[in-house]
């Protein structure tokens, strides 16, 4: 809701995009593994290779949307991120979570080491993280625009 109110704004910035679109994807992603969770009576493979092709996807964006952040914000410095700080605070915390996720596909596919436990890390991060990219985001939506 913040990003579409304030999607003008964001706009105006080179690098806040690809921030509001990680902070979306990491606040949707537990969502859409919430489907492939209600399919009845899915082969438990068929549900391993599904979280696993899931993160693979979601690495893959997240990976491609920070390469176009970081290259945007060479063009126009945002003053809260640093390179440290970034990758401390915006690049890891989704990786994880989606590293989570693969593990969890890889473990169920395994039959050992975890299996479904390891949605319980995934979606907290995804979560927490979430609402923290976001509320970066405003922050430095915020701090640009003054």
């Amino acid at each position: 809701m913040a990003v579409s109110m304030n999607l003008a704004r964001i706009l105006q910035h080179p690098s806040l995009p690809s921030r509001a679109w990680q902070s979306m994807a990491l606040l949707a992603s537990p969502m859409f593994i919430g489907f492939f969770l209600l399919v009845p009576a899915q082969p438990r493979s068929a549900l391993a290779l599904e979280l696993i092709v899931s993160s693979v996807v979601l690495i893959g964006y997240r990976l491609a949307v920070d390469r176009r952040a970081v290259r945007s914000e060479k063009r126009s410095p945002l003053p809260v991120v640093g390179r440290l700080g970034r990758l401390v605070g915006e690049i890891f915390p989704g990786l994880l979570s989606y590293l989570c996720l693969a593990v969890a596909g890889t473990t169920l596919l395994a039959q050992g080491g975890g299996g479904l436990y390891w949605l319980v890390p995934s979606v907290l991060l995804a979560c927490f993280f979430g609402l923290m990219t976001a509320w970066a985001l405003l922050l430095d939506l915020r701090l640009a625009s003054s």
